[in-house]
């Protein structure tokens, strides 16, 4: 059984279609604002999660077209845009097993934007991007 995975949707974001709003959506994504300091952080210029970045809310950090979440790294393999939402392809990787999984994302803002999955149960998570 496949569970949600917000990396994907996250790629999503990074390359989104021309009918989404430009949007910058490299940076570092979490659902809890609050939590940014718990599970980013930034070492030699470049994001970074910290040790325990799971145990505080988790998160998402978007550079071009490579999603990295504390599990897993995906990379877009295609996009199809639907009107308000753009559903996305992504390969992902557990470094285990790398598979295809599909999600919708719709921007919200410059500094939100939600992640959504019809399967196996439907899913929708809000993230805010982290000031770093």
């Amino acid at each position: 059984m496949r569970t949600f995975n917000p990396l994907v949707l996250l790629v999503l974001l990074v390359t989104q279609s021309a009918s989404t709003q430009a949007a910058d959506l490299n940076g570092a994504w979490t659902v809890d604002a609050s939590a940014c300091g718990e599970v980013f952080t930034k070492e030699n210029n470049k994001l970074a999660f910290k040790q325990d970045a799971d145990l505080h809310a988790g998160g998402l950090i978007v550079q071009g077209k490579q999603i990295t979440g504390t599990f897993q790294k995906c990379t877009v393999k295609s996009l199809h845009d639907d009107g308000p939402n753009v559903r996305v392809i992504a390969s992902c990787s557990d470094g285990v097993a790398v598979s295809d999984v599909a999600f919708d994302v719709k921007i919200s803002g410059e500094n939100s934007f939600t992640l959504s999955s019809k399967e196996p149960v439907p899913v929708e998570m809000p993230y805010v991007r982290c000031s770093m």
